[in-house]
C-alpha cells in the first residue's frame, strides 16, 4: 500500500493519462468524458468507467477507484490496514487484532489475496500443512449429502464446511492436503501438441479421525478482487436478463442464476461472488472469510467453526473480550468490518492495454466468433449495491467491462467437482470476470487460472472448457497458431 502523498501523485497521473486516452478514442472529447452520464467506450479501455486506474506492475490491483472523494480515500486506507495485517492469537496486547483461529488457513485477508490478486496452487512438494507457512491461497470446501437450513451445502459433522490446515497453540490442525498432477495430452487441428495438468487432491494426518465416507471436497483458489464493488452494483435485472436471453437463444449455452442465503440482509439473493456464485454480497463474503479462513467472528458470523468433535478447538481462548469499539461478543466489530468491506468494494480495475493493437483487435473478433462473449458478457452500466454505507456512490452509473454474465454454466465432466452449492450442481461454475487477467503475472508472478489454478495460462483455461462451452473450445482447437495467439493477446489485454 502506498502512502497517501504517493497516492495523490498517482491520482494526478491517472487523470492526466485518462484525458490523453479519452482524447485518443476518436469522437469522445475530454469534456464528454467528464460529464455525469457514462459515455460509450467502444474499445472498453476504461474497464471501470470513471473508477478506472491506469496502472500496471506489482501494485496494479491495489489502487482505490479514481473518482473517490478524499474522505473515502482515507477510509480505503483504514480498511486496507485491516485487510493486509496479520491477526494474532488471543489473548494478546494487540486487542484490535486478536482472536486468530482456533483453526485457520490464513492470518490475514491479504495472505490469500496477495496484493489484492489471485492465488496459485502450492507446489506439489509443499506440505500444505506446515504451520510456519499456513497462508496458502487455496482452500478446500467440504460438505456431505443434504442441505443446511438455508438450502446451502451441509457441513461434515467433524470437519465442518472447510478444511483448515493450521491451528493456534494447543489445538490440532485438521490435517494436511496432498496434491499431485496427471498429465493429459492433446493436439490442435494443425497438429500442435498441448498438455494439461489434472490436479488430484487428498487428505492426510487427519487430526480428528476420518472424513465422512460421502464427503465432497472442492478446491478453490483466491481470485483477484478488483472491481468487486462494481460487480455488486450490477442490477439484478441485468443478470436475470442474461439468463432469459440465453434460454431463448438456440444452442447449448443456458446459464442460470444461483439463489443463495445472504446473512447481512437476512434473505435469499442472487449470487454473484465465489466460484459457484454462492455468495450474494461483499459483506457476506468478507464476514464468512474472516470466520472460515481466520477464525475471526463478527455480528453475522458470531460462532467459531469448531465442531462438537473438536474438543481442543472448543476449549481455546477467543478475542471476544476486547473490541476496539466496545462491541462485545465478536472479534471484529461492525465498524472495522465495514471498513474492510469498503476497501474491497472500492478497489479499482486497471485500464486495458494495447486496445488499438491489430493482433488484439483480431483476437477480439475471434473471441466473439467462438461465442466466448455469450457467457463472458462484455459490458454493463452499474446501478448501486445493496448496502450504500459499505460502498461509494462513485461506483454507480458507470459503464464497466468485466466480461462475465455472473451465471452458472455446466462446464463438463472434466471440470466438475461433484459438489452442489445452493442451486449450483456439481458440474456448474460461475463465469468469472476477465478484467485484469493480463496483469496477474505482474501482480502475482504467475498465470494460473480456473477455480483451482490448474490452467497455466489463458489457452489452457479454454482447453479445459466443456459442457455448454464444448463448441467454443472446439472452435479454438481448429484455429491456426496466429489466431490462437491473437485470442490470448486479446484476453490478456483485458
Amino acid at each position: 500500500m502506498q502512502p497517501l502523498r504517493a497516492m495523490g501523485r498517482q491520482r494526478s497521473l491517472r487523470l492526466a493519462a485518462a484525458s490523453i486516452a479519452v482524447g485518443a478514442l476518436g469522437g469522445f472529447g475530454v469534456i464528454a468524458a467528464l460529464t455525469a452520464a457514462p459515455q460509450p467506450d467502444p474499445l472498453g479501455e476504461k474497464t471501470g468507467g470513471d473508477t478506472t486506474v491506469y496502472a500496471t506492475g506489482r501494485n496494479a490491483f491495489s489502487f482505490p477507484a479514481a473518482n473517490l472523494e478524499d474522505a473515502e480515500r482515507t477510509r480505503f486506507v483504514i480498511g486496507n490496514s485491516f485487510f493486509k495485517r496479520n491477526w494474532v492469537e488471543a489473548p494478546a496486547s494487540t486487542k484490535a487484532r486478536d482472536g486468530l483461529g482456533p483453526h485457520f488457513i490464513a492470518r490475514s485477508c491479504g495472505g490469500c489475496h496477495v496484493q489484492d490478486g489471485r492465488g496459485e496452487p502450492p507446489a506439489i512438494f509443499n506440505r500444505l500443512g506446515d504451520t510456519q507457512d499456513p497462508t496458502v491461497a487455496l482452500l478446500i470446501r467440504l460438505s456431505v449429502p443434504g442441505t443446511d437450513m438455508h438450502g446451502g451445502p451441509k457441513p461434515d459433522a467433524v470437519y465442518g464446511d472447510q478444511f483448515n490446515n493450521a491451528a493456534i497453540q494447543g489445538v490440532k490442525p485438521e490435517g494436511r492436503v496432498t496434491l499431485r498432477y496427471e498429465t493429459i495430452a492433446g493436439k490442435f487441428a494443425d497438429g500442435t501438441p498441448y498438455s494439461l495438468l489434472k490436479p488430484i487432491y487428498g487428505f492426510t494426518d487427519l487430526g480428528y479421525g476420518p472424513l465422512h465416507p460421502e464427503v465432497m471436497a472442492s478446491p478453490r483458489i483466491a481470485p483477484q478482487i478488483i472491481g468487486v464493488g462494481l460487480l455488486e452494483a450490477i442490477a439484478e435485472a441485468d443478470i436475470l436478463a442474461n439468463a432469459a436471453d440465453q434460454a431463448a437463444a438456440p444452442g447449448p449455452i443456458k446459464g442460470v442464476p444461483n439463489k443463495v442465503w445472504d446473512a447481512p440482509s437476512g434473505r435469499m439473493m442472487t449470487g454473484r461472488f465465489g466460484w459457484k456464485a454462492n455468495v450474494a454480497t461483499i459483506a457476506h463474503q468478507t464476514g464468512g472469510a474472516f470466520q472460515g479462513d481466520m477464525g475471526i467472528t463478527s455480528r453475522h458470523f458470531a460462532h467459531e467453526t469448531c465442531t462438537p468433535a473438536q474438543k481442543d478447538c472448543l476449549a481455546a481462548p477467543s478475542g471476544k473480550s476486547a473490541s476496539a469499539h466496545g462491541q462485545s461478543g465478536v472479534e471484529i466489530d461492525d465498524k472495522t468490518l465495514a471498513d474492510v468491506v469498503f476497501y474491497q468494494a472500492t478497489l479499482a480495475p486497471p485500464a486495458r492495454r494495447n486496445v488499438n493493437d491489430a493482433q488484439v483487435l483480431r483476437g477480439k473478433a475471434l473471441f466473439a466468433q467462438a461465442q466466448c462473449a455469450t457467457c463472458h458478457r462484455p459490458s454493463y452500466v452499474t446501478q448501486g449495491g445493496p448496502f450504500p454505507a459499505l460502498t461509494s456512490k462513485a461506483l454507480n452509473g458507470q459503464r464497466i467491462w468485466p466480461y462475465t454474465d455472473l451465471l452458472l454454466h455446466d462446464m463438463g465432466e472434466r471440470l466438475a467437482d461433484g459438489r452442489p452449492d445452493f442451486g449450483a450442481n456439481g458440474r456448474q461454475w460461475k463465469t468469472p470476470p476477465l478484467w485484469g487477467t493480463g496483469l496477474i503475472k505482474d501482480v502475482n508472478g504467475h498465470t494460473r487460472l480456473l477455480h483451482d489454478g490448474r490452467a497455466r495460462g489463458v489457452l489452457e483455461a479454454i482447453l479445459w472448457h466443456g459442457g455448454e462451452a464444448e463448441a467454443a473450445k472446439d472452435e479454438v482447437l481448429k484455429m491456426k497458431k496466429a489466431d490462437r495467439d491473437a485470442l490470448v493477446k486479446f484476453v490478456e489485454s483485458l
